[in-house]
C-alpha cells in the first residue's frame, strides 16, 4: 500500500518514525475484509485528534457545528490542557473522504487529543485534511451549524446546551441529568468522567444544566422540529447518570420517563424514542415502554464477570452483573428482543493493570458475551474506549487498547452477528461503509449496507 505524501503545514511534526501510520497499514492489509475506513476511525477514536486553529470552531456564533459535551468529555485532557480548542470548540464531528486511502464517507465523532499522530488542518490551498504523522492521508469536513442552533428558548439557554444533535443530525442527545448518583471510588465507573466532565464545565464558566427542565427540553425540541425541515433529525435518546434513590422525588423509571411520556404527547411518532439506562426490573421497565419508549439501552459495559466487578462497582453493589443481565433478557419480553439494545465500552477488557494482556483473551471473552446475547436475538452495540484521563483507567492507561483489538472486535462482532441471523439494530441509521452516521464506534460502518431496519423504525 503507497504511503501518502507529506505535503501542507503539519510537515515538520511528522514523526522520525511513522510508526503509527506503518500501525494502521499493517492491519488494513490483515484484515482486509473490514472496512480501511473503520481502522482509520477506531484508531481516530482511541486515540484522539489534534487541532490546528485553523480547524476550530467559532463555537455558536460560526458556520461550524461546534462540540456539545453531551455527556462525556471524551478528550485526552482535561479543558485547561486542552489550548486553544477549550475556548474555540472543536467541531461536534468530522467526515474523512478521499485521500490516498480512497476513504468512503466516515463520519468520526470528535476526541481532542493534542498529542495525538492525528491532526485536522488546512493545507496550503486552504482545504481542510487530516496528517498522519504529518502526512496528509484523506480530506475532512466540518458539520455546518445547523439552522436550530441559532435559535434560543425564552430563559436564553441554547438548543445546544438544552438538546444538542450528534452523528451528523441524526441523534437529539437529551442528557436530563448530567452527573450520576454512582459516586465516589467505591462506587463510579472506572473509565466514566460524567462526574467529572459536569465539574469541569461549571468551574470553566460554561453552561451545564445539573437537571434539566421537562418543559425547557420541549421548547428545544419544538425548535428543532421547526428549523429542521429536511427532517435529519430522526431519533432522541433520553440518558443521564444512574439514580440509585431518587431525583426530584421520582425513581430512575420515571424520572427519565417523564421525558418520554412529555415528548411523545406533544410530538407523536416525530422522532424514534430511545431511552440509556440501568437494568431495571421488568415492572419499570415496562413504564419506559407505556411512555413512549420504542427503544431502551441497558448498558452492560464490560462482560467479564471480574472486570465487571472491578470496573462496575455501583453496579455490582447495587444490582450484580448476573442480575443486571436477567434483567436485560427480561426486557426483551417488554420491547422485543430486537428492540433492547444494551451498550459496552470497547477496549477496557485490555485496561491495566486488572484487563487481558492479549488480544486474543479480549476478543474471546467478549466474543462469548456477544454469543450470550444474540443468542436471545438481542443485539449488543459498542462505544470505542476514550481513555479520559480523570478516570482510574484512563490514567493508568493513557493509550488506551491496542488498535489491533478494535480492529478484530469489528470482526467479531460482525460474523457473530451472521451466526445468529441477526442485522444491524434499529434507530442507528443507515449501516455500512461511506453510508454509516453513529460516530463513536464504528460498528455501523462495518455491517453490510441496504438492511431495512438500520435507517427505518423498529
Amino acid at each position: 500500500m503507497a504511503r501518502p505524501t507529506e505535503t501542507g503545514p503539519a510537515r515538520t511534526a511528522r514523526a522520525a518514525t511513522g510508526d503509527r501510520t506503518r500501525l494502521v497499514e499493517g492491519l488494513m492489509e490483515r484484515y482486509p475484509h473490514v472496512p480501511r475506513e473503520a481502522v482509520i476511525k477506531e484508531d481516530l477514536l482511541r486515540g484522539g485528534m489534534a487541532f490546528d486553529e485553523s480547524a476550530l470552531s467559532d463555537n455558536e456564533h460560526g458556520d461550524v457545528k461546534p462540540k456539545s459535551y453531551f455527556i462525556f468529555s471524551f478528550d485526552h485532557g482535561t479543558l485547561p490542557e486542552l489550548g486553544a480548542a477549550a475556548l474555540r470548540r472543536p467541531p461536534e464531528e468530522i467526515v474523512l473522504t478521499g485521500g490516498s486511502y480512497d476513504l468512503r464517507r466516515t463520519v468520526v465523532s470528535v476526541r481532542v487529543n493534542p498529542a495525538s499522530p492525528y491532526r485536522v488542518a488546512a493545507g496550503e490551498d486552504g482545504v481542510l485534511g487530516l496528517y498522519l504523522d504529518g502526512a496528509r492521508i484523506c480530506d475532512v469536513g466540518l458539520p455546518p451549524m445547523p439552522d436550530y442552533y441559532r435559535h434560543t428558548l425564552e430563559s436564553g439557554k441554547s438548543v445546544m446546551e438544552v438538546a444538542p444533535t450528534i452523528q451528523w443530525g441524526y441523534l437529539v442527545y437529551l442528557t436530563v441529568f448530567r452527573v450520576c448518583q454512582y459516586f465516589g471510588a467505591k462506587e463510579e465507573c472506572q473509565y466514566c468522567d460524567i462526574n467529572h466532565n459536569w465539574r469541569q464545565h461549571k468551574a470553566a464558566g460554561r453552561p451545564y444544566t445539573g437537571v434539566k427542565d421537562v418543559e425547557e427540553v420541549l421548547e428545544a425540541l419544538a425548535i428543532i422540529d421547526r428549523h429542521d425541515t429536511a427532517r435529519t433529525t430522526t431519533a432522541y435518546t433520553l440518558t443521564g447518570g444512574a439514580i440509585t434513590s431518587h431525583i426530584q422525588g421520582r425513581d430512575e423509571a420515571d424520572f427519565y420517563g417523564q421525558y418520554a411520556r412529555a415528548i411523545e404527547e406533544r410530538f407523536p411518532g416525530r422522532w424514534i424514542g430511545k431511552v440509556v439506562a440501568q437494568a431495571l426490573p421488568k415492572a419499570d421497565v415496562q413504564r419506559f415502554h407505556d411512555y413512549g419508549v420504542q427503544i431502551y439501552h441497558p448498558n452492560y459495559e464490560v462482560w467479564d464477570r471480574r472486570l465487571f466487578e472491578l470496573y462496575c462497582p455501583g453496579k455490582e453493589r447495587y444490582v450484580g452483573r448476573d442480575e443486571w443481565h436477567r434483567r436485560i433478557l427480561d426486557s426483551a419480553d417488554v420491547f422485543g428482543a430486537r428492540n433492547v439494545i444494551p451498550n459496552f465500552v470497547a477496549g477496557v477488557e485490555m485496561a491495566q493493570p486488572f484487563g487481558f494482556t492479549t488480544v486474543d483473551e479480549a476478543i474471546a471473552s467478549t466474543t462469548e458475551g456477544l454469543r450470550f446475547f444474540m443468542s436471545h436475538g438481542i443485539t449488543p452495540r459498542f462505544t470505542t474506549w476514550c481513555p479520559e484521563p480523570t478516570t482510574p483507567l484512563g490514567r493508568t492507561n493513557p493509550d488506551g487498547a491496542p488498535l489491533e483489538y478494535h480492529i478484530r472486535l469489528l470482526d467479531a462482532y460482525r460474523s457473530t452477528m451472521e451466526e445468529y441471523g441477526l442485522s444491524s439494530p434499529p434507530g442507528y441509521g443507515p449501516a455500512g461503509p461511506g453510508r454509516a452516521v453513529f460516530s463513536v464506534s464504528s460498528f455501523m460502518d462495518s455491517l453490510a449496507p441496504g438492511t431495512p431496519a438500520a435507517s427505518g423504525r423498529p
